[in-house]
């Protein structure tokens, strides 16, 4: 197992859209997806930002893990990993406890999870083809 990079910094808002427009304002770009859920709203908003283009997703709250619904909102880092069936078993084999199972976000590759290690810290691990193409294509150190 090994942690390769931050793949998606994912925070939770009542009103994507209105979070979008501000985030809009605090990155100078503006988001290049969104995702509309059932009723047409959106319930998912994605920037590239920085010069590595890491992405900051803006989730609607209704889909926040109950876990995180009861507490202190916040941000899951996700970082990118090659196996992620491998990286979870392991995260549980080692004392975290799930959070969110292994969940594929639409049918483009992007699947995620989530646990809490042993001392209350959240952990997401993913497996995002966005993280493997930009490090395909950075320059050798």
């Amino acid at each position: 197992m090994s942690l390769r990079g931050i793949a998606t910094v994912n925070v939770w808002a009542d009103d994507p859209e209105a979070a979008a427009a501000w985030y809009a304002e605090v990155f100078g770009v503006e988001p290049y997806f969104r995702r509309p859920g059932p009723d047409g709203a959106t319930v998912y908003v994605e920037f590239r930002v920085g010069d590595h283009q890491h992405e900051w997703g803006i989730i609607d709250s209704r889909f926040r893990p109950p876990a995180l619904a009861t507490g202190a909102g916040g941000a899951v880092v996700h970082w990118h990993v090659d196996d992620l069936e491998k990286t979870v078993a392991r995260l549980q084999e080692l004392g975290a406890r799930e959070l969110q199972p292994i969940t594929p976000h639409g049918d483009s590759g992007f699947v995620a999870a989530s646990v809490v290690d042993p001392f209350g810290n959240v952990l997401g691990v993913m497996m995002n083809p966005h993280y493997l193409e930009m490090l395909a294509g950075a320059p050798e150190a």
